[in-house]
Parts: structure tokens; sequence; C-alpha cells
């Protein structure tokens, strides 16, 4: 059996170790999402957390776990015998990325269900998890539908799962923990809002705090055993201090006063809804049990908020859950003033003493920087109120602090070397203000990953036809089934009402759905595009592009040109808040080397092909269709090279789009002439937005006619 690693060895990361633990006081907290670059020690803690939690009272042989004191009416394996308990630790179950919704929720056999009328339910890691810990790693990449389904049981206590009319319910309570990286992509704002508390973490830039992790890790590599039994002590007296908090819970007092805190700061914050309070509330009270107190204080208040709050408060798209502490501050200053708080009776324990005497710094104390073990939770004190994450520079700056424009206006270079406008380098300028875009979807019909761009089979959907089963049945086509068995009764033998149905005579649903795609910009940022004005109407445009593939959960990938090159400015990847950093950041200059970023395009999603064979590529071309970079001596011309990348992409099926940034009197039709080549879609920056008067009568599935015609 693998020896975890203990939860009071780990170094430093005080809000995620509080968050865990007010968890394990109070799991109708809500569960715990935890936002970290990689290699912070996110599972290790999580994986620790588990062997603190009490031992669970169990129905001998009850794959539900059921407690003998108040049994699951409902259990599928009940009804229990009364005296047939058991103790057991708690469980910590994992849910893989790749995991499928009948591994999650559980399987019913569909066979036995239409011929011997028997519910046969199969458990699926919901059940593992009931009065234990669930945990997600990667939250942010698994599969829409799963979260939906797993967010759903953790709210309502119960998972349910229904075939084609037959229907199972089971209890489904435990502690919710997702870790995920930023990195790859963000959470739906709906789905943060159902993890009860959010936490920000960082590796240590501390160099005494860095070694000691390194030590640590290091000797409890080398002899797991022994590096657990020098913590077993500080592991003890962390169950004692969470099960003397949990006894403690129910007398905890949430006063008025503590309620019209809670109220002001929420509305503070202008978070959506009335689940923000709710968990502030009950975070409020968690703080108060685990610091020994029966009543809840405003420091109670303020720690709760810097974990309930930071990823409910409205912000503007693309920004970083964060919460700025000096206006939670502020907000808390003027409430004392207008509702002064009385002289508070301490008691006989005092105010901070905690359950077992120590005070709040629980077993060993704080003053241990981590050179011998910290007992307890660690730094203690500071677990009342966790470090909340930085407020994030907003990445889409107003447009408004951009700078005036030179004297001069928009004058367009031609893209070259010279000292003109537009041949030097030029700073970034702010996006314009995003819109909402048309759609923009590849012809034909997919089966990539679920999402809300282009059509595709996808297990989740319309009904459009049926087919023998691949595999373990899940989605039963109950019409075509019948018709399969329909035939062949009288030759088995049936005699009564039942129908016979046998293993060939199963059909599954064929479903069509949307898939979600990758979008591949290739943005010119040449002098022929640098413009002030002008540029920042095209990073709204790509702006918001990007809005609509993060709604419609694609992958994006960056690809810009100017100067003498193509450059990938960021990899395929489902971070589309990383897409958007890095277009605030794009400077612009220089001459246009269209051929080299077609061809940059044409490397990466060959690259991405063998990577995601499932996943159609969408290429978006952001350019004003001129090519101006230097002619190689007796070779073709800078528009004839780039006309002869078009068409090697054309040739290998790429969709792609066209947006036609030309502006001024006079058009020269370039970016058209480029979409010909690509056998592609041009589209203005006026017929991209949904609003548009002009209607988009071209598509992308005009791409199909095209082709025909060719």
């Amino acid at each position: 059996m693998t020896t975890t690693y203990p939860f009071s060895a780990i170094v430093g990361m005080d809000g995620l170790r509080l968050a865990l633990l007010l968890n394990a006081v109070s799991p109708a907290v809500g569960g715990v999402l935890v936002r970290g670059e990689k290699g912070t020690a996110k599972s290790t803690a999580v994986r620790a957390i588990a062997s603190l939690l009490p031992e669970v009272d169990v129905v001998a042989g009850c794959r539900f776990s059921c407690d003998p004191a108040a049994p699951d009416p409902s259990c599928p394996d009940g009804p229990h015998e009364p005296d047939t308990g058991e103790a057991r630790p708690a469980r910590m179950v994992e849910l893989p990325v790749g995991a499928s919704e009948d591994r999650l929720v559980g399987a019913l056999d569909i066979e036995r269900a239409l011929s011997d009328g028997v519910k046969a339910f199969e458990p699926g890691l919901l059940a593992d998890a009931h009065r234990g810990v669930l945990y997600v790693d990667e939250v942010n990449l698994l599969h829409d539908h799963l979260i939906d389904l797993l967010l759903d049981a953790a709210a309502m206590g119960a998972s349910y799962v229904e075939r084609e009319g037959v229907s199972v319910r089971h209890a489904a309570r435990f502690l919710l923990v997702g870790t995920m990286n930023p990195e790859e992509g963000e959470l739906r704002p709906q789905l943060l809002d159902r993890f009860g508390l959010t936490v920000e973490v960082a590796a240590s830039r501390d160099t005494d705090e860095r070694v000691e992790v390194v030590r640590r890790r290091l000797a409890y590599d080398e002899d797991p055993e022994g590096f657990a039994a020098r913590w077993a002590a500080d592991e003890d007296a962390l169950r004692e201090r969470i099960a003397a908090a949990r006894a403690l819970l129910p007398g905890v007092r949430l006063g008025d006063r503590a309620l019209r805190q809670i109220a002001a700061v929420c509305a503070g914050f202008e978070v959506d809804g009335m689940r923000a309070d709710i968990v502030t509330a009950r975070t409020a009270t968690a703080l108060a049990a685990w610091a020994g107190r029966a009543d809840v204080r405003t420091e109670d208040v303020r720690g709760a908020a810097l974990l309930a709050l930071p990823h409910r408060r409205r912000r503007a798209p693309f920004d970083a859950p964060g919460l700025d502490e000096d206006k939670l501050d502020e907000i808390l200053r003027r409430f004392e003033e207008e509702d002064p708080e009385p002289d508070p009776d301490p008691g006989p324990e005092g105010p901070d003493d905690g359950p077992d005497g120590s005070g709040p710094e629980g077993p060993g104390g704080a003053d241990d920087p981590g050179g011998r073990p910290e007992g307890g939770a660690g730094d203690g004190a500071r677990e009342q109120a966790p470090p909340a994450a930085p407020e994030p520079e907003p990445s889409v700056p107003d447009q408004r602090t951009a700078e005036h424009e030179p004297a001069g206006g928009e004058a367009e270079g031609d893209g070259g070397t010279g000292g003109g406008a537009a041949g030097g380098e030029r700073a970034a300028v702010g996006a314009a203000e995003p819109f909402r875009t048309r759609r923009l979807d590849v012809p034909g019909l997919g089966e990539g990953a679920a999402g809300r761009r282009s059509r595709a089979r996808t297990a989740h959907g319309r009904t459009t036809g049926a087919r023998r089963p691949r595999g373990a049945l899940s989605a039963l086509h109950l019409t075509a089934t019948v018709r399969a068995a329909a035939p062949h009764q009288r030759a088995r033998g049936r005699r009564g009402p039942g129908l016979l149905v046998r293993r060939d005579d199963l059909r599954e649903a064929v479903r069509e759905g949307r898939e979600g795609n990758l979008v591949l910009f290739v943005v010119d940022a040449s002098g022929s595009m640098a413009a002030r004005k002008r540029m920042s109407a095209i990073k709204g445009a790509v702006l918001s592009l990007l809005l609509d593939a993060y709604q419609r959960r694609d992958k994006v990938g960056l690809i810009t040109f100017r100067g003498a090159d193509a450059e990938l400015a960021l990899p395929p990847t489902s971070s589309v808040d990383a897409a958007a950093v890095r277009l605030e950041r794009l400077p612009t200059g220089g001459r246009t080397p269209l051929a080299a970023g077609l061809l940059k395009a044409r490397e990466v999603l060959r690259v991405e092909r063998l990577r995601d064979p499932s996943r159609r590529p969408l290429l978006v071309v952001v350019t004003d269709g001129r090519a101006t970079e230097a002619r190689r001596s007796g070779g073709a011309t800078p528009v004839e090279r780039a006309g002869r990348a078009a068409r090697m992409l054309a040739g290998d099926g790429i969709a792609s789009v066209v947006v036609d940034c030309e502006s001024g009197p006079v058009r020269l039709g370039l970016a058209g002439a480029l979409a010909r080549e690509l056998r592609g879609t041009p589209v203005t920056l006026d017929e991209l937005r949904a609003d548009s008067v002009t209607a988009l009568v071209r598509d992308v599935r005009t791409v199909s006619t095209s082709r025909r015609a060719a």
C-alpha cells in the first residue's frame, strides 16, 4: 500500500491548506477549486487531506456506502438489515480526464432490463466517492457534460441514472476538489460558481522555503514509511482538531450582524446570484469552528470572502479570478463605522484559543519557518485570512487609454524597411471593445470533441439514426431495437406478452450535435496594418473571435507574421485567455511575409492533425492581403509565393476564412484574391459582426460549393 505524503508536512500554501481543512470540517461549504501552475503540489495536498478525514460507518457489503444509522431508502442494494455496520477509512476517488459518462455515474444493463425486467446497475465513481473525497485533476479539461453531471450530483447529494425509462437513484455526498492549470484553459463562469471555494497557488519565491520543500520531498521519496512516522503525531493532532471543530460546528452562532457584513461584501463586489452569500456564510461558520469559537466574527467574514468570492466577482472577458483585498477592507471598515461592534466578552477560554487550547496556530504553533515539523495545518493565524490572488491587470485595456493618433492620421506604409511610419516596429496598441461575432463553422460532419461550433456526431444531441453498438451500449434506440427483434419472436418461442430481445437486436442511437474545433489565427502584424486606429479595430475583431472560440469550446492557436518571418506566438491550446494576452502585446511594423505566415500555419496544422486527428481545423487569416517581403533573385514574387502557399493549404482540405482588413477609399481586393486561392470565405470587419446590417450570406459552408466548382 502506498504511503500518502503527510498533510502537516506540506510547506507553505496557507490558503490551500485552510480551504481543504474547512471543507473537512464542513462539507456543506461545497468543495475547493485549486488553480495554479504545474508542479505546485496541488495533487499532493488533495491526496493528503483524505487521510485526515474521520472513519465512516458503512453497511457491510453495500456498494453505495450507506450509513447503518440512516440507510438510504432508495439504495439499489437495499433494503439493509439492521446491525450490519462496519467502520472504514474515508475514500478518495480520482476521476480521470478521459472518463466516460458510464464510468462517472454508473451503467445500466439495458439488455437485462428489456429482456428480464431487472435493474442491473453497476455503480460508478460517484457511488465510490459517497461520504469521501472526489478528486478531479485538470478539471478544466473534463468534457462539459461530465462536469455538469458531477456538479449536479454535488449540489443535490444524489446521482440519477436514466436509460430509456429505466432509472436508478443513489446518494452521492462527497467533498469535491478540482485542480487546474489556467494555462490550459478556464472553466465556464457558471461552473466556477458551483465550486464553494477557490484558491490560487504558486511556487514560493523564498529560497529557504524552496529548500525545505525539496529536503522534505527527497526524504519522503527515500523512505515514505519512515517519513510518515516522523509526522504521525502532527497528523493525529490535526485529526483531533478536525473532529473537535466538526463537533463544535452545529453550535456556532451566525448572528444578524455577521450576515449583514456578508451581504455588504457580496453586494460590494457585485457578485451574481445568492450562492456567494450562502457559501460565504457557511465558510465563515466553519472558520469560527476551526478557531474554536462559538460566534462568527469580522475576521471570519473576511477570511471567508477571500476564499469564496474571487471566482464569483463580475469581471471582463479573459480576466482571471481575483479579489481586491484593499476594497474588501474598505467595505468592512465602512460597515464598522455604520454599525460598530459591541465589546466582545472573551469568555473563560479567551478569544483565540483553539479546541485543544493551543491557540489559533493549532498543534505545533506557527513560528517555525519550515525547518522542523509544523504541527496542525501550518501557519495558523495566517490561515484565518489566506492571501488572495493578486488582482490581475486587465487583458483588454480600454481603448480610451490608448495614445492619441500622431499627426498625419492613418496613412498606411507599404510595409518596407525604411524609416517611414509603417517601416519600423511600433509599440502594441490596445484592442477595441469586443463584439458578438457571427458563427463561422467547418463544413461537413465531424466526430471531434463536444463543443458548440460545427456539426458532428456526438454522444449528446438530436437523434438522427440507429446502428449496431460499438462496445458497451449506452444510448439505446428503442424503436430500432424493437423493429430488429420483432420478426424473430415466433422462432424464439414467444408465448407471453413480453418481447424476447437478444444482444444482436440491440441498436444504439446515432446523434448529431456540435463539436469544438481548432481555430488557428494567422494575424498580419506588418507595417501595412500599423495605423493605430486600424490596428485597434483589428485586435478588437480578433479578440471577439477569441471570445466566440471560448464560448464554443474550441482550441486556439496564434501565428503572427511581420518583418522577415512568421512566428508561432501561441501553440494550439485550450487557454483562450493566453491567446488574448499574446494579442494584447502584439507589436506591429516591417514588411509583410504573407507566404511565411501561411506556410507556418500549414506546418502547425500538420502536427496537430497527428496529435488530435478527430479535431477539425478552421484557419482564420486576418490581413489586408498585401505581400511585401524581400524578393529573391530570379525567384517568384511575394504575391506568387503567397498564392502557392494558399493553394497548398486548400489542397490539404483546410476550411478557411479571410478577414479582410483593407480600408480606405481605394481597395485593391487582395484579401479576396487570397480567399479564392484558399478556397475560403472573405469576410469584412463589418460582416463579422452578428448585429451587422450587411447579411453574411457567404459563410464557411460555401467552401464545399467552391470545391465542387473546382
